[in-house]
């Protein structure tokens, strides 16, 4: 792992207690310029993290939370008139940010699920005819409960394409669960963590993740992978219940999470690894199925990596 990345990894562990793979992907989707969609049970610690993250890297934060009665405007900021000024003035929305924590989306309508789309696939934002460009970095961490269903509206699919990855905080192992009592008993560790980097180090780290090497032989392996959810029937020829396959956004959403999870690793090329590590939390939100099990579509990713044979190369830059 590069040092800066490292550090904020580091730092970040000073607070969340046994979630490194959580916090690799999460820095993955970062250098990779992605959106994380956060779904697990409330009390998992995911804003935690998402200020955690923000607070390590001196990021602006903003958060937004998600209810039926929110509007567009409550996101993206609206024009007023001002009689000092005898003019329509723009009052930006809290997605003028860098780390913008969307909390339980699913909880808004589909209309203020929309105001985010041109948010997060353009970094930009318009408003009554003007457009408007947000900061960059630009990362939303969104989350949503997959229990509670009652009053929620389910992302549709162009929402769900937008995210780079859809992860799972997961639970804590006794020993865990234990260490953060011990550490939260007399302190809030939240309060104390500084930052360990700058916006312009962060800046200069997505330009870095795009020149990552990834030798044609996996970028072949890329496509197949892809092309693979695009057809899905079992071995016994019954048709699977996976209705659609990964868009060609989600080609380029895999190529560019394996430079970003080559780069948390501390490498400047890709290996097969790196892509079998991202493949299910990018691939498998993005496939539509008949029914709403994530399980089947993680478990159909997983066949398709045991299926398709990676040659053996020197993956180094030549």
């Amino acid at each position: 792992m590069s040092d800066l990345l490292l550090r904020i990894k580091d730092n970040v562990s000073k607070v969340i207690i046994g979630k490194e793979s959580v916090t690799e992907l999460l820095l993955t989707a970062l250098a990779a310029g992605g959106h994380v969609l956060l779904e697990d049970v409330p009390g998992t610690g995911k804003t935690v993290l998402a200020k955690s993250l923000a607070k390590s890297m001196d990021f602006s934060f903003g958060r937004i939370q998600f209810t039926p009665d929110l509007l567009p405007s409550d996101v993206t900021g609206l024009s007023y008139y001002n009689q000092e000024k005898g003019a329509f003035v723009f009052k930006e929305g809290p997605v003028f940010t860098n780390l913008l924590l969307a909390d339980e989306i699913n909880r808004a309508t589909p209309r203020t699920q929309s105001s985010l789309l041109e948010c997060m696939g353009e970094g930009q934002v318009t408003v009554d005819g003007v457009t408007r460009t947000l900061g960059v970095p630009f990362f939303v961490m969104a989350t949503q409960n997959p229990v509670e269903t009652l009053g929620c509206y389910p992302l549709p699919e162009a929402q769900m394409d937008r995210f780079l990855m859809k992860i799972s905080m997961g639970s804590l192992s006794k020993e865990q669960e234990r260490q953060m009592i011990d550490r939260y008993i007399n302190a809030q560790p939240l309060d104390t963590i500084e930052p360990v980097c700058t916006l312009d180090e962060i800046v200069a780290l997505l330009r870095d993740c795009k020149d990552i090497y990834v030798h044609t032989e996996l970028r072949d392996y890329i496509v197949s992978l892809v092309q693979g959810t695009r057809k899905y029937s079992s071995a016994a020829g019954e048709t699977r219940s996976i209705a659609e396959g990964v868009s060609p956004r989600g080609t380029l959403a895999l190529l560019r999470a394996s430079q970003g999870y080559a780069m948390v690793q501390g490498r400047d090329f890709v290996v097969p690894e790196d892509i079998k590590a991202v493949a299910v939390p990018v691939l498998a939100h993005r496939m539509i199925s008949d029914t709403s099990y994530t399980e089947e579509r993680e478990t159909f990713i997983r066949g398709l990596l045991d299926s398709i044979a990676l040659p053996t190369e020197d993956w180094t830059k030549p």
